[in-house]
């Protein structure tokens, strides 16, 4: 477990590096969109709608697998899966309607979290 757990810890660092790098000035630690924000859909935006996302289910994995704790490891997990499913929703929406057509097309050719297997068009 400790392998998988630094691998987990090595993938969300680097997701989340990309991910912040992608976005550059889009970026907003809360659930806005700004007058000058477009919809970004290069970079690893081009696999993944929400790679932020997907970096800290990574990270909160890793934390689960390190730890000697199976109370405080794991606690990290559960706490952000509850908080992804209650955000998630919003915030497709949010871009559903800024960007309309564009985030639809862009939604139906991308996963939510992970790149793989590849989205059915009817998906």
């Amino acid at each position: 477990s400790l392998a998988i757990g630094l691998v987990c810890a090595a993938v969300g660092l680097w997701l989340f590096w990309r991910s912040h790098a992608d976005l550059g000035r889009n970026w907003s630690p809360q659930l806005e969109l700004r007058q000058t924000h477009r919809l970004i859909s290069s970079g690893i935006y081009a696999r993944i709608r929400h790679p932020m996302y997907a970096a800290i289910f990574a990270l909160t994995a890793a934390q689960t697998l390190l730890p000697n704790n199976w109370i405080a490891g794991p606690a990290g997990l559960v706490t952000f899966t509850v908080l992804y499913v209650i955000r998630i929703g919003p915030e497709e929406d949010m871009m559903r309607d800024r960007f309309g057509a564009e985030w639809v097309a862009y939604a139906a050719g991308t996963r939510r979290l992970f790149p793989f297997p590849k989205p059915r068009s009817s998906e």
